[in-house]
């Protein structure tokens, strides 16, 4: 079923920007509500966004509002999360998972699934 893929990780510098990937092969994901979700060693996790299936319900944590920009190209399959004015706290692995056909979309109630081996950010301080 659906396999995702995180890629576009790195080191930024705090200020900089990243753009971070979440690819699907096999399955359009057309259908399917995408989250990212990060884990920071000795700190936890959080869900950082979330997008519906045809880019609307985009939801945000509050610590990355009007930095951070998640968009989809449904056709290439593909997520995006566009990171910019990068902070030290931004540092993880980034992770992202889908919900297929649930309503509402990005809901925290539905069960996410597919994450992939995540994609590691390093902000430099």
């Amino acid at each position: 079923q659906l396999s995702l893929v995180e890629s576009g990780g790195g080191s930024v510098q705090p200020g900089g920007s990243l753009r971070l990937s979440c690819t699907s092969s096999g399955v359009a994901l057309d259908s399917y509500s995408i989250a990212w979700h990060r884990q920071v060693p000795g700190k936890g996790g959080e869900r950082v966004g979330c997008i519906g299936s045809r880019g609307g319900s985009s939801t945000y944590v509050e610590s990355v509002k009007g930095r951070f920009t998640i968009s989809r190209d449904n056709a290439g399959n593909t997520v995006y999360l566009q990171m910019d004015n990068v902070k030290p706290e931004d540092a993880g692995r980034y992770f992202c998972g889908g919900v297929f056909s649930r309503q509402p979309e990005c809901d925290l109630q539905w069960r996410y699934g597919s994450w992939g081996q995540g994609t590691q950010v390093s902000v430099s301080s």
